[in-house]
């Protein structure tokens, strides 16, 4: 048998890699790790996991079919455990980066209950920003 230790990465499919990798990289903090532009795929370190980026229009992109849009996405949200988590210096980062984020509160996560907050990126995909249940 096995047991699953942690998400290893999550593919977002984008019409617009430019704003998403500047969302990922500039605002989340993020760090490119590796690229293959020649199929489409731009992997972005987020601790000890990835958030890959695949352009719609790239090989890997058509092969799932037509891009994501306001009436439907192909990812519900993904969730970045974050240290530390300190709320107001949080949202005047994402602020002075022109993110409204969404009111902090506490929920539940593979680490327990403890604070977190909810944006988007460029493309609508919401994001939740979530710190442990000893910060604040």
């Amino acid at each position: 048998m096995f047991r699953i230790l942690q998400i290893d990465h999550v593919v977002l499919r984008v019409t617009d890699l430019e704003a998403m990798r500047d969302f990922y990289v500039d605002v989340l903090g993020c760090v490119p790790e590796r690229e293959e532009p020649h199929i489409g795929l731009y992997q972005l370190r987020a601790g000890s996991s990835l958030i890959d980026l695949v352009p719609v229009d790239s090989e890997l992109g058509r092969a799932g079919g037509t891009a994501p849009g306001r009436s439907g996405h192909n990812l519900d949200h993904l969730c970045l455990r974050i240290e530390p988590f300190h709320a107001a210096a949080l949202v005047r980062h994402l602020r002075a980066r022109n993110i409204e984020p969404g009111p902090v509160e506490y929920r539940y996560g593979a680490g327990g209950q403890g604070p977190s907050l909810y944006i988007r990126d460029p493309e609508g995909n919401t994001v939740e920003l979530k710190g442990n249940v000893t910060e604040s």
